[in-house]
């Protein structure tokens, strides 16, 4: 897999090199600008256990993806429903315990996010965390407002996390393991 060519090199303003091996099995680099390519070689081949661990799991995942039963339309609007009354409850719970103020909740089906929180405060949440433990959807819910401490997925903003969720890392690996075939079923 150190075939530079089969890999997308994604260059920016960061300071770290990282991978990524997306659901579909195509594999990103990402690289500070100035990054020259034998230091990105050197690093994917360091890391060739990690890619080819990643890229098994694509795969696997791209197999459950085909074997999974699809909602139907009104399957996933009952969600929807649902996450509207929980998880708006969920987040006032939570924020006044990690001291921060939020926007607007809003309720998606989406194939690829569990959560997201924008600059202003928005939050945005899957309706299929309807289906996972109810500790899952809490580890959500508290990391997407913990970005509203830290923009940003720094040792700062995982202690943010701990403070209020002690099991997230557990919960979160479970969203790891288990999530891709919950997304699978839209």
């Amino acid at each position: 897999m150190t075939d530079l060519e089969k890999i997308e090199i994604i260059k920016s303003r960061r300071k770290t090199l990282s991978l990524e091996v997306r659901p579909d099995g195509r594999v990103v680099a990402r690289a500070p600008l100035r990054a020259p390519k034998y230091a990105i070689r050197e690093f994917v081949e360091k890391h060739e256990a990690w890619l080819e661990k990643h890229l098994k799991q694509a795969e696997e995942w791209r197999e459950q993806k085909k074997q999974v039963e699809k909602l139907t339309e009104s399957e996933i609007r009952a969600l929807a429903e649902k996450a509207l009354e929980v998880i708006p409850e969920r987040v006032r719970y939570y924020a006044p315990l990690i001291g921060v103020t939020y926007g607007r909740i809003t309720i998606r089906n989406q194939r690829t996010r569990w959560g997201s929180c924008s600059a202003k405060g928005n939050l945005n949440f899957n309706c299929l965390l309807m289906l996972t433990p109810p500790e899952v959807l809490d580890s959500v819910v508290v990391h997407e407002l913990c970005h509203r401490r830290e923009m940003n997925h720094s040792g700062r903003f995982y202690e943010e996390i701990l403070k209020v969720f002690p099991d997230y890392f557990l919960w979160d690996r479970w969203l790891k393991e288990n999530g891709p075939a919950l997304q699978a079923r839209l």
